[in-house]
């Protein structure tokens, strides 16, 4: 599945350790993200990576009714893999709309989970505008009325990057980014989008920002 062509028309208290986070912000708010393979020490040591934990970016779009957020991780992955659903994982994406980015006004929880036949499924908590849990399974867009949607699944990576022209102008000094040659192109993440009402989580003029973490359980 495609996230960047994606329209969602139908992404219990813990022991755990950070891992990985990233952020974006809305409003006309300058955004950063992409947060893949950081920190070192935790996603890119081979054979023991914690690729399931690893956040690569949030992506942020609205309309004048809804906002769409999109929480990527665990690649970028060959066409044709699974995804990594880790049911010790619980990803918290966080809402702050007080003007102060430090704090958060909402959080979501995200965790994947098992039905008695062994498929994987998804458990949406606190989602702005829901009137519960929205729980179902993988890669199915979820509902929850009219307006608030979610799914999580395997999607094609909607990430930009021209790696080898990056290294070039690196080395020459000379500008040689080209739009046709995209290191995550064609290669997927382990992604959650989810659709929710502006109004839930608008604060008059005040910028929003949306920030995300994994946390692994420790048993």
């Amino acid at each position: 599945m495609d996230l960047r062509s994606l329209r969602l028309t139908a992404v219990a208290a813990v022991t755990a350790l950070l891992v990985a986070g990233a952020a974006a912000s809305w409003f006309g708010r300058s955004a950063d993200a992409a947060d893949h393979l950081d920190p070192p020490a935790r996603t890119n040591v081979g054979a023991n990576s914690d690729v399931a934990a690893d956040l690569a970016d949030v992506f942020i779009w609205n309309t004048a009714t809804t906002v769409t957020i999109a929480l990527t991780g665990a690649g970028p992955s060959n066409p044709g893999l699974p995804g990594f659903y880790d049911t010790n994982l619980v990803f918290i994406v966080h809402l702050s709309n007080d003007g102060n980015p430090a704090t958060d006004e909402a959080t979501i929880d995200i965790r994947f989970g098992r039905d008695p036949m062994g498929k994987f499924g998804v458990q949406f908590l606190n989602i702005p505008g829901a009137t519960g849990p929205i729980v179902g399974p993988v890669q199915t867009i979820l509902t929850d009325g009219p307006v608030v949607k979610a799914v999580a699944g395997v999607f094609d990576d909607p990430f930009f990057f021209d790696a080898q022209g990056f290294n070039e102008s690196r080395a020459t000094g000379t500008l040689s980014v080209r739009n046709d040659r995209n290191l995550f192109g064609g290669r997927n993440d382990t992604s959650f989008v989810i659709e929710i009402p502006r109004s839930a989580i608008a604060n008059g003029t005040m910028p929003v920002t949306i920030w995300a973490e994994a946390r692994r359980i420790i048993p």
